[in-house]
């Protein structure tokens, strides 16, 4: 898994997004692990941690859009922990350690690539 992004994508946003992403062609970093999860709400800071552990370069978290979470308030607490780990990162002095939260619906293809992109670039501008 090392220098690898990994991303927790919900299976009601994001997920789709990536698929129909592939479906499209649309070109995007192939280091990318796209983990679906029932929602971003699911994702907890030992989930994030443990990729790291694993040599993940980054994390992403990718939820539903603002106000479209089936499960109500997933989608914020997933912005929240995102939040509160990378406070806990920079604490820490993990420099070169990526998290990040995006939130998409499941017919934006391009949105999903421009997460996966603006990723890469901070990666790639943290180890300049």
């Amino acid at each position: 898994m090392s220098s690898c992004i990994v991303a927790f994508c919900c299976e009601r946003s994001a997920y789709p997004a990536a698929d129909l992403a592939g479906k499209l062609k649309l070109h995007y970093p192939e280091n990318i692990r796209v983990i679906r999860v029932p929602c971003a709400g699911r994702v907890d800071l030992i989930h994030i941690l443990k990729a790291f552990e694993k040599g993940a370069a980054a994390v992403l978290v990718l939820g539903c859009e603002d106000g479209a979470c089936h499960h109500i308030t997933g989608n914020t607490r997933a912005k929240e922990r995102v939040e509160y780990c990378n406070m806990l990162l920079k604490e820490i002095e993990a420099d070169g350690r990526h998290v990040a939260m995006f939130n998409l619906s499941p017919n934006e293809p391009h949105k999903f690539v421009r997460a996966v992109n603006e990723i890469t670039k901070r990666i790639k501008e943290s180890r300049r």
